[in-house]
């Protein structure tokens, strides 16, 4: 073998094993990286090693509003010997509602047909007693019931009792489930949460302080807060109902003001 060719032979089994070692190298790097990054993510985002030294607080906010959405549902029902008829009736009137909203300035996004119901009657027909015996009764068909409710979002609160009344006297069976609530509910929630978390956070650190320990990191955190809307009773089909469409007046239903809150609680690792 000549020199020119031992050196080609040496060459060929020397790039390989430089190849070899640059690609560990690399790899021993990217390792390095990862597990550098996976103890930053242990420490910072609580994830992984589970914390033995912890402290849990409570924290309450509370954001009162005035509501600004009021909501009501009317109910109109029709019965008749055939579906048809009934149907018909409950649609004539139910029209003549949404007709009256619209001209009230109420979009009809904010109209929704939350019910439609037909139901079969029956009345019971107790047979005549023979010598003694009294066979069981029956039930006969004496027609069918139409229901449909209206749910009614009115943006102009001071106009709800207006609307009442003036639902109200367009033949319905039931107006009820009145309420009052704020559209934009997310915003004050995320007030009623930071200040609940102020709260708990100044608990934390009196706590810690009180212990002689330090704050690392927040373990967990959970919460349940409650948004009550002020809800209202009012006049079902009959007496009341009559009293109020011929008197004509408008009921003043005060629109007061709704507490939105928010109850935390923090569980913080110390050391």
């Amino acid at each position: 073998m000549d020199e020119r060719t031992a050196d080609k032979v040496i060459e060929a089994t020397h790039w390989p094993r430089m190849m070899a070692a640059t690609a560990l190298g690399v790899l021993a790097l990217f390792l390095l990286v990862a597990t550098i990054k996976v103890l930053k993510e242990y420490r910072f985002v609580g994830s992984g090693v589970t914390a033995t030294n912890t402290i849990s607080v409570s924290g309450n906010g509370e954001v009162f509003a005035v509501p600004d959405i009021a909501t009501f549902s009317v109910t109109v029902q029709e019965e008749a010997k055939e579906v048809k008829p009934a149907q018909d009736e409950a649609t004539k009137k139910s029209n003549d509602i949404i007709a009256y909203l619209k001209s009230e300035g109420i979009d009809e996004k904010d109209i929704q047909t939350t019910d439609y119901s037909v139901y079969p009657q029956y009345d019971y027909m107790q047979s005549a007693c023979r010598e003694g015996y009294c066979p069981g009764g029956k039930q006969v068909l004496r027609g069918y019931q139409v229901s449909m409710t209206l749910t009614v979002k009115v943006r102009d609160t001071e106009k709800a009792g207006e609307l009442l009344s003036g639902a109200g006297s367009r033949g319905v069976s039931q107006v009820s489930g009145l309420s009052f609530t704020i559209d934009d509910e997310d915003a004050l929630q995320a007030e009623a949460r930071e200040k609940a978390i102020e709260e708990a956070r100044g608990k934390a650190e009196q706590l810690a302080d009180q212990l002689g320990v330090s704050i690392v990191r927040v373990v967990g955190f959970s919460e349940d807060g409650s948004y009550p809307p002020m809800p209202y009773a009012y006049a079902r089909g009959g007496v009341a109902m009559d009293m109020a469409v011929e008197s004509k007046i408008s009921p003043e239903i005060p629109v007061g003001q709704n507490k939105i809150i928010s109850n935390v609680n923090i569980s913080y690792e110390i050391r």
